[in-house]
């Protein structure tokens, strides 16, 4: 049976996204620090508050240094 090499590579890569989705706490960047960004980070930090404050600390010197 043949199998067509672009369907293998899309399993592949399918796999490979699926795993980058869960590789921990967000950074503190420019993207991350303002509007939906930091929306979005913060929903990560919901069960950790000592992380959510030291990320929120780091993005605050980041919005500083502007």
């Amino acid at each position: 049976m043949k199998v067509n090499k672009g369907v293998i590579g899309v399993i592949v890569l399918g796999a490979a996204l699926v795993g980058c989705g869960s590789g921990g706490l967000p950074e503190a960047d420019s993207v991350n620090c303002a509007g939906r960004g930091m929306e979005k980070a913060l929903v990560e930090f919901k069960n950790n508050e000592p992380a959510r404050q030291a990320f929120l600390d780091k993005c605050n010197e980041i919005n500083q240094g502007k």
